[in-house]
């Protein structure tokens, strides 16, 4: 993987972050306090961000899918150096993904763990 595929895994997690932390920022207190409130009823959800990750693992995965195919099939235009970068992007989005979901899995365990 160059570094240039590297940059560009790296700028979409930081932006996934970046609208995470939107979500998380504190509110704030006095006369601004009506004006949070209206920012976050516009902000993303957990759920809204959660799924927008899902969709992106997918959409890379058809992608790879899709040109893989194409490269099977003969179709002008299609590489196999591009085919191997889109399928190396999907694997890495996926993994990244199975990770997330081991983690939500064990902070879900541990709080069902503790004693109430």
């Amino acid at each position: 993987m160059s570094s240039l595929q590297i940059d560009a895994v790296l700028s979409q997690i930081r932006a996934m972050q970046s609208q995470v932390r939107g979500v998380g920022e504190q509110m704030p207190q006095g006369p601004q306090a009506l004006a949070g409130v209206q920012d976050k009823a516009n902000a993303p959800s957990f759920s809204n961000v959660l799924k927008q990750g899902l969709d992106s693992v997918n959409q890379a995965q058809q992608k790879a899918t899709s040109l893989s195919t194409q490269f099977e099939q003969g179709v002008p235009g299609i590489e196999l150096p591009q085919v191997m970068l889109e399928m190396q992007k999907a694997s890495v989005s996926f993994r990244a993904l199975t990770e997330v979901r081991n983690k939500m899995v064990s902070a879900y365990q541990e709080i069902m763990n503790m004693p109430i």
